[in-house]
């Protein structure tokens, strides 16, 4: 029998609501004279079980609180053809209410500020710690508290791996948290370190992406089936190729918190998008497609490769750099005078991914009130790289997008029915 979609109904007062609930016409088939009990939950996390019996010329369907057992509605019909039946609300007292299912979020040192945020978008989401330690050989030493109490749980671990020493730890902890026969696991790791300057151009190159995908693909599975993974804006597109089948990758954007960011602005009627290369248009233009839209390029002249404008008028709009990510940041600088030369008011800049080595942040500077050729309006970047966040909070012209909502929406599981 094919699944159907969950119940929905809502009420707070004794006088329940009535909704028709139509597609359960399927019950007069007399290919299927007993149907068994369907679970439902509703908006107010009430669970109901439909108990359906029907034959050739009848049928009747009665519901019970599946917390209590406690009957609540009957209905019978007579007709042979296909009808609807109404489902009264039930209310959503304690003793028929059951409580939706937890995910307990483990976290590294590094990311525990983002573990916080994302624990405060949901009631369902519980943050267990670990024991991070070191022996004296400097080899890891750690302890997975009350091991025996995530049996049975949904469990994610919030992961970054900001450095090669960090990543071993943490992989440690990936390989055993699924071992501790528990329901699922979801690994987050919102940045994808590998790969982000590797170029395969010469016989020996190594694609370390590669690797680390092998590594993740290989990650022990759990009671309920392989390791998902959450990344965000994964810079090279091949690389979602190089994950085996015994992972589940779920590649997410930041571009949507960009969005309602820009939303928010006082001229978001003056909004331009403008791709510092070939590589950030093809990635990001199908989110950002009712923009105005610039495209830069760099080309070479001479011994110097310089930035170009390719398509596109920034005269006069706020014009917003979107990019995957930052190292050095030198791009991102020519285009902001490209783009001041020709015109534009404001500029500002959207990464994912602020990685900054060496502090190269600090070449960034505020516009002053709107003089473009000084510096940028805002610098848009999310909390995928803790360590970035703790350098540049309240320094502008950054701004952190938390993608604390986002990951909170992807760890929630699905309600029973």
């Amino acid at each position: 029998m094919a699944a159907t979609p969950p119940l929905q109904s809502s009420s707070t007062s004794s006088t329940a609501s009535r909704k028709n609930v139509s597609y359960y016409s399927y019950i007069y088939n007399n290919k299927c004279p007993k149907l068994p009990s369907l679970l439902f939950k509703t908006k107010s996390q009430t669970t109901i079980s439909i108990r359906i019996r029907c034959d050739a010329q009848n049928w009747s369907a009665g519901y019970v609180s599946a917390a209590t057992n406690h009957h609540l509605h009957s209905i019978q019909n007579s007709s042979p053809s296909p009808s609807s039946f109404s489902i009264p609300s039930a209310s959503s007292s304690s003793s028929e209410s059951s409580p939706s299912q937890k995910v307990c979020l483990f976290y590294c040192a590094e990311t525990k500020p983002l573990a916080q945020r994302i624990a405060a978008e949901s009631d369902s989401i519980e943050l267990r710690s670990i024991s991070w330690r070191t022996f004296d050989d400097g080899f890891p030493n750690l302890f997975i508290p009350n091991a025996q109490g995530i049996r049975g749980q949904h469990v994610a671990f919030l992961a970054s791996f900001s450095s090669p020493k960090v990543i071993f730890e943490q992989l440690s902890i990936i390989y055993a948290l699924p071992k501790l026969f528990i329901s699922s696991f979801t690994l987050v790791l919102p940045f994808f370190p590998t790969g982000t300057s590797e170029r395969m151009e010469d016989e020996g190159d190594v694609a370390t992406a590669f690797t680390l995908a092998r590594i993740l693909s290989n990650i022990p599975t759990s009671r309920g089936g392989p390791t998902s993974l959450v990344t965000f804006d994964i810079h090279a597109l091949q690389e979602r190729f190089y994950f085996g089948d015994n992972i589940l990758p779920c590649f997410e954007s930041g571009i949507p918190l960009l969005k309602n960011r820009l939303q928010e602005l006082p001229d978001s009627d003056k909004i331009a998008i403008a791709f510092p290369d070939d590589g950030a248009w093809k990635r990001f233009h199908k989110q950002l497609q009712h923009f105005p839209t610039i495209i830069c390029a760099k080309v070479r002249e001479g011994d110097q490769r310089i930035v170009r404008i390719k398509e596109g008028d920034p005269r006069g709009r706020h014009v917003v750099i979107v990019d995957d990510l930052v190292q050095s940041g030198g791009t991102l600088v020519e285009c902001q005078k490209i783009l001041a030369n020709h015109g534009a008011a404001k500029i500002s800049a959207y990464v994912t991914h602020g990685i900054f080595p060496n502090r190269s942040w600090e070449r960034f500077e505020s516009d002053n009130g709107g003089h473009p050729g000084a510096g940028l309006t805002y610098f848009w970047i999310t909390d995928s790289c803790p360590l970035t966040v703790k350098e540049v909070m309240n320094k502008p012209p950054f701004e952190v997008l938390s993608l604390a909502g986002s990951i909170a929406a992807a760890l929630q599981i699905g309600q029973l029915f």
